[in-house]
């Protein structure tokens, strides 16, 4: 026989293709097999359609397309036979699914099976309904799965359940029409038909808060007493799983049980019996027997129960944490923690147990005992809790140090009953593990060092003793650093001695050495010499007969490539060689930090600041130097109460940016919702895509901000309702789309014309010791209120700046618009400029001078500079 002709035997294909060596020769079997079956099917080959079917199917299972086959499916459903309909509803199952259209022919003969007089055609039917029911087809045949339910034949009714959970799943509508069907098969004998009608009343309360009613006044009785009777019977070598009579029908009715009774008091104390008996009577010694606690636990800890039925759910999760199956000890973990919100004086009774899973060789049940533990500290019990916890660290795992040294960290910090308590206990943490510690931790323990004035030299010993022994841990060098360049003549007079400690012997020289160690160990980083630096300029002053060997430490990083340490070794060498009268003035002891505006911050409860990475202030117009955290909305000089807080989710910025619906479907020029009142659009628009900036000295008027001295009110920004009303877009970096394309629609980007009109002398607009901007204008005859502008800026710095980025901002009687940059790199010393045009037409031209309020933003030597200003020199004809 022809091996690719439709007569052709399924496993003499499967034997073709295992003869293949290649995937190559595989799919060339492949594709003559699937020839050889669309001729046949072209020629309506009737003897071999059921076996081209089975074809195709394992065609399938390999990954080959199959779609061609599809109707094929259909005509042996249709067809009279048995062996047909088998192998067409298989075909059905496994070819197609409730998205394919062809489905919908199916329908009128799955009707027809589902009524046919042979048993066997009809399960054939409700496997195939059950598997790719669509909703269409569960509203056409739900009557006759209901009918099917009260079938003679118990392999029937099991079928029609479990077909039913597919129609309720597809339409929740239909799910009163089985309540009734479903209460019947809570009856049942059968236990496969029982297990089926608890599944389907399940779904039903899922779905039907009536069924939900009907079934615990009805139901839950008969559930109690079919739970006991499977309890209590004996032994049925059908049902039986290691000496448990049928642990699935057990699960299923504590899982009904659980849905029941929860929020129901009467329903849950109907239960109470039964649910003690299976946590007493069943085995755990093996896995059928600890798979049904654990649906037992889960049951009473769901309910409104008791709390000595909930004692004993919990002493169970206790004996499976004992276990030494790592499931079941994972699962009691993952138990306990939805248990401790219950009665989390009963889980506590398992704490030690739980502790020594913390231990544990497997990763993710020490990850899941360690929340636990986490959930379980209290005021009471942080002590121990902290001290084994400490303990363990020295011996854990490297990739588990940074979440045991989080948690413990978190633990120290919210339940320290005593600040010496807290300093210990992190000074233990900072010696085992100071190389995983986050930053806000040492953060925070200084601020509590500063604060606790009587226990200064108790924490500058420890330190001191503790460095000794761990040099290597950052963190640790950071903070003994700090606090022996704070403290150090506490360290070496033994100042504030505390009972519970010895004297130690540490003279000027020594207190030298530790900064010296700091600053030369080859893991130190930036962070942790600079802050050396600090401590020794300040030593210099405590310590004067150190005071030449501090010098000459310093003056060994003037030659240091990283520009920090150069400036800080160079400046502090300048104070201490030639700045004598003020330098005592310079290293006085920092002032006690506010712990609690410290802690807000940490919690996010403190308005979000600019972070600048230089200490330069800004100074004001009225001489008043501003912090450089100063809040972004300063630069707009808006109150920072009517400006919105920033989305959190940070998924739809152009949403809280405009304040208008850009969603799918919408478009700029429909846009009608505006912001509300008060919102600084702009605020938002100059902020996009800006670096942490440093702040430079600026010395220029604000006019755009409300002046106290003439009491006239600040002029405030248009909102964008309309496309006449502003204009702002930020430039780019040549050869990449400017920042704000989005906002090119309300403003047509014009060019510039030929005659420029009148000429204007050129201002500088804004000058700093780095930066000089330079303002030429020209006008058009035609429109007097537009005036075009090109920007030249240049760099007065011997230093190259790079992704130079300009921003501006006008108020609502003007509109800018900026083009495109030149380029984003500006030349040192002035070997070159950057220009950039724009565009402002002033709606009030003759009574209003032109005003614009601008921000640079720059690298300079990898360093993130931010430069603002206000032009207000405009010529007047403008």
């Amino acid at each position: 026989m022809n091996p690719f002709s439709s007569g052709t035997r399924l496993r003499d294909m499967i034997r073709a293709i295992r003869a293949c060596k290649t995937a190559a020769e595989e799919r060339a079997v492949v594709r003559k097999e699937c020839a050889a079956i669309r001729a046949s099917v072209s020629e309506n080959d009737h003897d071999y359609r059921h076996r081209n079917l089975a074809k195709l199917m394992f065609i399938h299972m390999l990954g080959y397309p199959t779609h061609f086959g599809q109707m094929e499916c259909l005509k042996l459903i249709a067809a009279a036979g048995f062996p047909e309909k088998r192998i067409g509803y298989l075909g059905l199952m496994l070819l197609l699914d409730e998205r394919q259209e062809v489905l919908m022919l199916v329908t009128n003969s799955l009707k027809q099976d589902l009524n046919h007089n042979n048993q066997y055609i009809v399960g054939l039917a409700l496997c195939a309904l059950g598997n790719i029911c669509s909703a269409e087809m569960a509203r056409d045949l739900a009557p006759e799965v209901e009918r099917l339910m009260q079938f003679r034949d118990p392999n029937i009714r099991k079928k029609a359940a479990l077909c039913s959970i597919r129609i309720i799943r597809k339409v929740p509508d239909l799910a009163e029409n089985f309540m009734h069907p479903a209460t019947n098969l809570l009856k049942e004998k059968h236990h496969g038909v029982l297990i089926t009608g608890v599944q389907l009343c399940t779904e039903i309360c899922k779905v039907s808060v009536e069924a939900l009613e009907h079934f615990r006044k009805k139901c839950t009785e008969v559930l109690v007493k079919v739970l006991k009777d499977v309890v209590n019977s004996p032994y049925a070598p059908e049902y039986d799983i290691a000496g448990i009579t049928d642990p699935f029908l057990h699960i299923r009715l504590l899982r009904l049980l659980r849905v029941l009774g929860q929020g129901d008091a009467d329903a849950s104390d109907c239960m109470n019996d039964i649910l003690a008996q299976v946590a007493t009577k069943t085995e755990s010694n093996k896995n059928a027997g600890n798979a049904i606690l654990y649906e037992c636990v889960e049951t009473i800890m769901s309910i409104e129960d008791t709390s000595g039925l909930r004692v004993l759910a919990i002493n169970i999760l206790g004996r499976f944490l004992s276990n030494r199956d790592n499931n079941i000890r994972y699962v009691a973990l993952n138990m306990l923690m939805k248990a401790i919100t219950v009665d989390a004086q009963a889980v506590q009774r398992h704490r030690a147990t739980i502790l020594e899973c913390v231990k544990d060789s497997d990763a993710s049940i020490r990850k899941r005992a360690l929340e636990l533990i986490y959930v379980l500290v209290n005021d009471s019990n942080v002590k121990p809790l902290a001290k084994e916890l400490i303990d363990y660290l020295e011996v854990s795992d490297p990739e588990f140090k940074g979440d045991l040294t989080a948690k413990i960290c978190s633990i120290v910090e919210k339940f320290s009953p005593e600040k010496i308590w807290y300093i210990d206990q992190m000074l233990k943490v900072l010696s085992e593990a100071g190389n995983f510690v986050k930053d806000e931790v040492w953060h925070a323990l200084i601020v509590v060092i500063s604060n606790a004035s009587d226990l200064h030299g108790y924490t500058v010993r420890s330190l001191y003793r503790a460095f000794q022994a761990s040099v290597e841990q950052e963190c640790l060098v950071r903070v003994a650093v700090w606090c022996i360049g704070e403290y150090g003549e506490m360290l070496v007079n033994n100042v504030g001695m505390l009972d519970i400690e010895e004297p130690i012997t540490v003279t000027e020289s020594d207190a030298v050495d530790v900064i010296e160690i700091a600053i030369k160990r080859h893991t130190s980083d930036l962070t942790t010499r600079a802050m050396a630096l600090i401590a020794l300029l300040k030593l210099s002053c405590r310590f004067p007969s150190c005071s030449e060997r501090i010098r000459d430490i310093i003056v060994q990083c003037k030659g240091s490539l990283v520009l920090e340490l150069q400036q800080r070794s160079i400046e502090f060498n300048s104070i201490i060689g030639k700045h004598q009268n003020i330098r005592s003035v310079l290293v006085e002891r920092m002032p006690v930090l506010d712990e609690a505006t410290y802690n807000g911050r940490r919690a996010g409860s403190m308005p979000a600041t600019v972070s600048m990475s230089s200490g330069a202030s800004l100074n004001l117009p009225n001489g008043v130097a501003k912090p450089p955290a100063a809040p972004l909305v300063d630069l707009l000089d808006l109150s920072s109460d009517d400006t919105p807080a920033p989305s959190s989710s940070g998924g739809d910025f152009l949403h809280d940016l405009l304040g208008v619906d850009l969603s799918v479907g919408s478009s700029l020029s429909g846009m009608t919702q505006v912001p509300k009142a008060g919102t600084d659009v702009l605020l938002d628009l100059l902020s996009i895509g800006t670096p942490p900036p440093a702040q430079s000295s600026l010395s220029t008027p604000d006019i755009l901000s409300s002046s106290q001295d003439n009491k006239m009110p600040a002029p405030t920004l248009e909102r964008l309702s309309s496309p006449s009303s502003i204009s702002i877009q930020a430039s780019s970096p040549a050869g990449a789309a400017p920042m704000m394309d989005l906002l090119d629609g309300f403003a047509p980007n014009l060019p510039l014309p030929e005659d420029n009109g009148p000429v204007y002398p050129s201002i500088v607009a804004f000058e700093s010791s780095a930066l000089r901007l330079t303002f030429n204008f020209s006008k058009t005859p035609a429109n007097p209120q537009t005036t075009l502008v090109q920007a030249s800026f240049t760099n007065l710095s011997p230093n190259i700046f790079t992704d130079f980025i300009f921003q501006a901002a006008v108020p609502k009687f003007l509109q800018l618009h900026l083009d495109s940059a030149s380029g984003n790199t500006l030349p040192a010393s002035g070997n070159g400029s950057i220009t950039q045009n724009l565009r402002v037409t002033n709606s009030l031209h003759g009574k209003k001078p032109l005003v614009m309020r601008i921000r640079i933003a720059y690298k300079m030597n990898n360093k993130d500079v931010l430069e603002e200003g206000q032009i207000n020199n405009f010529p007047r004809d403008l």
